[in-house]
């Protein structure tokens, strides 16, 4: 289950590509329970116009998942055997569901609901493919051959997801024409872009990613990009999605501790944040140089801060603790 070791290994690749990663500091500084931001930052307007659409509020959104939770007491006992098993608060895990119920999707009434809808998604046939190349075909491609020595499903998809942006996104290869859109927009989600599924509100290559902590913790088949009902049957399951927020939760808490310095697992705000925005290792990063300037100017460190989707989860903390 802990994977730091692959975590320095993946930090020192974005160091060789990108020039310019900074050690993290030698004391890890834990980061209080509650929000940095003394109001909501700014919600996007992409999620207020979808919640326009549904004649819906993020309050009503919020109470309408919060009462998922407190009503369905099997649900409550999955989300608390998923966080024992990966080490994590069953708050980081709730903290997620809420944050992507609230200012993404509506949540169903039931659990069933979500069973139900995993099963529509089993009829089989599901491919990654962008303008007729299949992701399988595509990772061939030359560009990719310094992520062949990886074989952490997480950091080898990284390092994919890093050359896509570097050598792909918005640019002309060899006469054919890419998007600027992100790698798992372009190539895993087939049915619209932007899509993402199930009580986890996870993307396929978030999943891919993720495949081989779920596997060493929960015992699930490894996943495979050239078998994507496999990936939907993982995101869409209720009972195995759980799993796999608990890894990425797990994650970015590692993440942050080795690299940046900071210790983030007592505020679900925070990690709530990461799972809304993703690449955890690369925003650690980010801070951890961030910070590297600030000790040079004799400044204090800059403390990770949640936005507008963690913020939410942080405020409403209270109500979240009553359920466990």
């Amino acid at each position: 289950m802990v994977r730091r070791h692959l975590i320095h290994l993946f930090s020192l690749w974005i160091c060789l590509t990108l020039l310019a990663v900074p050690v993290a500091a030698s004391r890890v500084l834990v980061v209080p329970e509650g929000n940095r931001n003394a109001e909501q930052p700014r919600v996007p307007g992409s999620s207020v116009k979808r919640t326009k659409q549904t004649k819906s509020t993020f309050e009503r959104k919020y109470q309408k998942i919060l009462a998922l939770l407190q009503k369905d007491a099997k649900l409550r006992g999955k989300i608390a055997r998923a966080a024992q098993a990966y080490g994590i608060s069953p708050l980081h895990i709730v903290g997620a569901l809420v944050g992507e119920h609230t200012y993404n999707v509506d949540a169903y009434d039931r659990l069933q609901s979500y069973y139900v809808k995993a099963l529509s998604y089993a009829t089989g046939g599901i491919s990654f493919d962008y303008d007729g190349e299949d992701i399988n075909d595509f990772i061939q491609r030359s560009q990719f051959a310094q992520c062949n020595g990886l074989s952490d499903s997480f950091d080898l998809w990284s390092c994919r997801e890093t050359v896509w942006d570097a050598k792909f996104r918005n640019r002309n290869v060899g006469g054919k024409r890419f998007p600027n859109d992100r790698f798992s927009a372009v190539f895993f989600q087939p049915f619209y872009a932007g899509q993402t599924f199930g009580l986890g509100q996870l993307n396929p290559l978030t999943a891919l990613k993720l495949s081989d902590m779920v596997s060493r913790v929960s015992g699930y088949r490894k996943l495979s990009h050239q078998k994507g009902d496999d990936v939907y049957k993982a995101i869409m399951n209720p009972d195995m999605t759980l799993a796999y927020v608990a890894a990425a939760l797990r994650n970015s808490i590692e993440a942050y501790q080795d690299i940046a310095g900071f210790d983030i697992s007592s505020n679900p705000g925070v990690t709530a944040t990461l799972y809304n925005v993703g690449n955890p290792q690369q925003r650690a990063q980010a801070l951890a140089r961030k910070n590297q300037q600030r000790r040079a100017k004799g400044l204090a460190p800059q403390y990770p801060e949640e936005n507008y989707y963690g913020w939410l989860v942080n405020d409403k903390l209270d109500d979240l603790k009553r359920l466990f």
